[in-house]
């Protein structure tokens, strides 16, 4: 069973503001979740005029479908970064989470429930990871954080095995989404700052005096422009092209009482990665949650056996595991692993955009959004000029090639796959697929008895789509844009809807 995230059904809805956006505004920032309320309330705080508009609601896509780990020990990303950069920007990199961390554990210190206290765990089962965490531990050392190394087939944090390699840090902080994006969007409305939801931008003109900003709602005219939607929805500086957009799911298990359950917030590093964390359902009962079935959007060729591979792993270590629900999280990672927090290209110098977190949105959103305040106000610290000018290796350069080339051959395949099938079948419920009419592929797919025809090509840059058959969407093998069966636009850098066929 899907639905929505634990976070949504064990906090009260977040209100929603009616009427339209400002005509004008000082800053105007797109996206509703936590890098863009993060921003929002620093500005608001330094006497902007600010507004946000969400094409959905309120934490509608990453923010409220994370894991919630407010950490610096996230799994391989020291020594990923390590890969293509020197190791003073690793420091920094340290140094920008330090920053994002605290800044957020001020502002929630005295919300209920928001924020708690978690030892975070990098654990390894098999010996690819054990190597993993090897070059995990010397790349923290050398960013200057420091964790627990715990000895070779020691109990680690209540988990049901032994790791055969583990890292701890202790004094980190697990998060409650909802409850974290509702205090930042009150505090808004109390200071003034008004959030339209349902308001999708759909471009934007640099012009004299400012940025003009289409949207749903009407035009906007803004001061600046920052694009906190995951991945930037303007075609500006080729981002998409330096991005890859990975999605994975969260199933939330209930165990038998006898069994015990894990004591922190764990990642493992093995090829197929999981996290994991507790904590309770609606009624009080302990939740066992598991991250997984991680994969590049619209490219699995069955998101269904991804969560079935969950399970097994699940019940294999916690026997009588049963699963109650699940839901998925995307987000995007650059080229040489460092998120991007500044200037547009081609934006005049009034579009700014936040981007590349990695899975690690937690820290990784509040530092971005420390990074634009002080670039919009001044005094930025050292560690965000060391990210803003960082040199990266040739690897990275490799690494974006390398992804170029999946990406066109996933255009060209597509293309071929729609060409040659050719059938007036319906699919079967819960099913879709790519059928040619004429030399143009359609997507056809059958939920809740309801049959969809829409075209089959994304609206961003032509990607033919591929059936998510977990989810029940077409997802762009591209970059990431995602529709409902009925061609609503769900996510990523499309900002039309796929039209009816």
């Amino acid at each position: 069973m899907t639905g929505p995230a634990l976070w949504a059904r064990t906090a009260s809805p977040i209100p929603v503001d009616a009427g339209q956006p400002p005509d004008h505004v000082g800053v105007l920032i797109v996206g509703a979740g936590l890098a863009g309320l993060a921003l929002a309330r620093m500005l608001a705080d330094r006497g902007t005029h600010v507004a946000v508009v969400e094409a959905r609601q309120i934490g509608a896509v990453t923010t409220g479908h994370t894991t919630g780990k407010l950490s610096l020990l996230q799994g391989d990303v020291y020594s990923r970064i390590r890969r293509f950069a020197d190791d003073d920007t690793l420091r920094a990199y340290a140094d920008a989470e330090r920053a994002g961390q605290a800044w957020l554990r001020e502002e929630l210190a005295e919300v209920p429930h928001a924020i708690e206290p978690a030892t975070a765990v990098t654990f390894a089962e098999t010996a690819h990871g054990a190597e993993a965490i090897e070059r995990e531990m010397e790349a923290m050392r050398a960013a200057g954080v420091v964790p627990e190394v715990a000895p070779e087939g020691a109990e680690v944090g209540a988990l049901p095995f032994a790791p055969r390699s583990a890292l701890l840090l202790a004094d980190q902080s697990k998060l409650h989404a909802t409850r974290v994006l509702g205090a930042l969007a009150a505090r808004l409305r109390d200071a003034g700052v008004r959030i339209v939801e349902r308001c999708g931008v759909t471009g934007a003109d640099v012009e004299e005096g400012g940025v003009r900003v289409a949207t749903t709602g009407g035009a906007i005219l803004a001061d600046q422009l920052v694009l906190a939607t995951g991945t930037p929805i303007l075609d500006r500086g080729l981002f998409f092209a330096k991005l890859e957009p990975s999605r994975s799911f969260v199933a939330a298990y209930r165990v038998p009482d006898a069994v015990r359950l894990p004591e922190g917030m764990f990642l493992s590093v093995d090829r197929d990665s999981h996290s994991l964390r507790v904590d309770p359902d609606a009624d009080g009962h302990p939740l066992l949650l598991v991250g997984g079935g991680g994969h590049v959007v619209g490219r699995a060729s069955s998101t269904r056996e991804l969560i079935r591979a969950m399970d097994d792993w699940t019940r294999e270590r916690w026997p009588g595991a049963e699963r109650r629900f699940w839901w998925a999280a995307q987000d995007y990672r650059t080229t040489d692993a460092v998120p991007y927090a500044g200037e547009l290209p081609r934006g005049g110098g009034r579009i700014s955009t936040a981007t590349g977190f990695d899975k690690w949105g937690m820290t990784n959103a509040v530092a971005s959004a420390l990074r634009i305040t002080t670039a919009m106000s001044g005094g930025a610290p050292a560690w965000a000029a060391a990210l803003e000018h960082h040199g990266t290796r040739w690897t990275a350069a490799a690494e974006a090639v390398r992804e170029g080339a999946a990406v066109g051959a996933k255009l060209v395949s597509g293309w071929v796959r729609a060409e040659t099938t050719r059938t007036d079948a319906v699919p079967a419920e819960g099913e879709g697929r790519l059928v040619a009419e004429g030399t143009h592929p359609v997507a056809v797919s059958t939920v809740d008895g309801v049959t969809c025809r829409v075209s089959g090509v994304c609206t961003h840059m032509g990607g033919a789509l591929s059936w998510n058959d977990a989810e029940r969407s077409w997802d762009c093998p591209l970059h990431g844009s995602r529709f409902a069966p009925d061609g609503t636009r769900l996510e990523g850098p499309a900002v039309e809807d796929l039209e009816a066929r």
